[in-house]
């Protein structure tokens, strides 16, 4: 946790340097005390970096998990890439597209296919896992990705859509340094050590042991 705040400077001009309205959560979190307001917004960006350092994790973990998955189908299918490959439509065909794009600006070197995977964004990996591609690749390939969930693959899809959807969405707040401080954060870790264990249950562990995110939360401070 940063040093608390001190007599050293203005609340109220710290106050009108963040803006009035982003501070609106953290005062009324704070019954209208300007003081327990900065010390939640303080609080508030402890507990992103340590939603980001959890997410990073599990990120990770899934897209190779997912990349190894989806090299394998596009094998069978004789294919050189599951780039070549894939049925993608909308928003997922355009973020492949703007991946490729970037990758193929700069110096690539020897290992294109790993940094695209590595330049696709985590809400890419997300839709793949949605219904509309559940006959096209979460039956043949995906459920694959994560062997240690629910034996029905169709209610694993839905539970592996639900936790990365919800850790896409906590992990743009914290990195957009957006209010997080009323979210249920124990919920959105157990999304992740839960993903993780699917993947590999010993990954899940190593996020469950690396993650601050639980002794972040029980540091938060209550309005006085």
């Amino acid at each position: 946790m940063s040093a608390a705040l001190g007599p050293e400077w203005d609340e109220h001009a710290i106050g009108r340097a963040i803006t009035p309205i982003r501070l609106q959560s953290y005062r009324s979190a704070a019954r209208g005390d300007l003081h327990a307001a900065l010390r939640l917004y303080d609080w508030n960006a402890v507990a992103s970096a340590a939603v980001l350092m959890t997410v990073a994790m599990v990120e990770v973990i899934t897209r190779n998990a997912m990349d190894s998955q989806l090299t394998a189908w596009a094998a069978r299918r004789g294919e050189r890439s599951w780039f070549d490959a894939i049925p993608l439509d909308g928003k997922a065909l355009a973020a492949l597209d703007h991946a490729f794009g970037k990758i193929e600006a700069g110096p690539c070197g020897n290992d294109f296919h790993g940094k695209v995977v590595a330049e696709l964004s985590f809400g890419f990996w997300r839709m793949l896992v949605a219904q509309r591609y559940l006959t096209s690749l979460w039956v043949p390939a995906l459920n694959k990705a994560f062997p240690h969930g629910y034996r029905d693959i169709r209610e694993r899809r839905l539970r592996v859509e639900r936790n990365l959807a919800a850790l896409v969405a906590v992990r743009n707040r914290a990195a957009h340094h957006e209010p997080i401080h009323g979210r249920d954060l124990l919920a959105d870790l157990r999304s992740a050590v839960e993903i993780a264990t699917w993947v590999d249950v010993d990954a899940g562990a190593w996020v469950t042991a690396r993650s601050p995110l639980e002794s972040v939360v029980r540091r938060r401070p209550t309005a006085r």
